[in-house]
């Protein structure tokens, strides 16, 4: 779950020295990561016990 976050640090990290489309490519991975992960999560089938 942490990876989109490290995407999205490597994106602020290539803006910041100045390679626009480096940046870019991190954010739009990690959104894409972010979404798959999510749509994952929100579809798990919770099994609990009682």
């Amino acid at each position: 779950m942490s990876l989109p976050f490290f995407l999205f640090a490597c994106g602020l990290g290539a803006a910041w020295s100045d390679w626009r489309n480096m940046a870019m490519g991190f954010w739009f991975a990690g959104l894409v990561t972010l979404l798959v992960l999510f749509r994952f999560h929100a579809t798990e089938v919770l099994n609990i016990g009682l």
